[in-house]
């Protein structure tokens, strides 16, 4: 496989569902009160609410149900509990809004640094990243959750800080996982040729995406990850690890 830079997803390929599932957010459901309360006055904690609000004002256009976020006039306290309904509910629908992911992330700040949180990572993944930048290739991230939070995985990982392995972090603000566009503002970004990138994920939805895009695609088959259909098998390879990847 003639392949210049890998593109690898988070979940379910270098890490755990489980641990996003059963450590990252429920940290932020068991925490998010407390963390608006102590932070409420930081720039940063304004600005991620104020996100939230208009996101939550654009979404009441178009579904129903949608919890809005209080007017910046109202008190803290009945501002800090709409914020925690709207988060709450979008985190219910899983929903993958850069406002959300952004809010997780500087939340996720304090528990990697206080160690209450250690991000999980597959026993291959070290190896393979030392592996492959050794022999030239590039690796980039992907992933739903913020570039913030993406770093702090892997600078608190359980193998350590693996982030001199890596030579960018992309997010939602380049576009959504599943849009084909996503993929050609990333091989433009990194100026590589779609079909010199590998992209690395276990969601068939994302896999038809970049495929679209001209990229070359592989889905991880790890423990826990949802199955995959025989057209999915058939369409795409897949590996088990990420020591069954050949490059040349």
């Amino acid at each position: 496989m003639d392949i210049k830079c890998l593109l690898l997803d988070i979940e379910g390929t270098t890490t755990s569902i489980s641990f996003v599932k059963d450590e990252l957010f429920p940290y932020i459901r068991r925490k998010l009160e407390s963390y608006l309360e102590s932070n409420w006055d930081a720039l940063e904690v304004q600005d991620d609410v104020e996100s939230l609000r208009k996101q939550a004002t654009e979404d009441a256009t178009k579904m129903g149900g949608v919890p809005e976020i209080a007017s910046s006039l109202e008190t803290p306290t009945l501002i800090q509990s709409s914020v925690i309904t709207n988060v709450n509910w979008n985190m219910d629908q899983d929903r993958k809004m850069t406002a959300l992911k952004q809010l997780q992330g500087h939340m996720w700040r304090e528990g990697y640094s206080s160690g209450e949180i250690q991000g999980h990572l597959y026993e291959d993944v070290e190896e393979a990243l030392k592996l492959w930048t050794s022999s030239g290739k590039k690796v980039y991230i992907y992933s739903s959750g913020s570039v913030e939070a993406q770093k702090l995985l892997f600078q608190h990982s359980v193998a350590g800080n693996l982030l001199q392995y890596f030579s960018g972090h992309f997010d939602t603000k380049i576009g959504l996982k599943i849009e084909s566009a996503s993929y050609q503002e990333i091989s433009k970004s990194i100026a590589v040729a779609p079909d010199k990138i590998l992209f690395l994920t276990d969601l068939p939805a994302e896999a038809i995406a970049a495929n679209e895009a001209g990229v070359q695609v592989k889905l991880l088959v790890r423990p826990g990850n949802a199955p995959l259909n025989e057209e999915t098998l058939q369409r795409f390879g897949i590996c088990h690890n990420f020591k069954e990847i050949q490059l040349k």
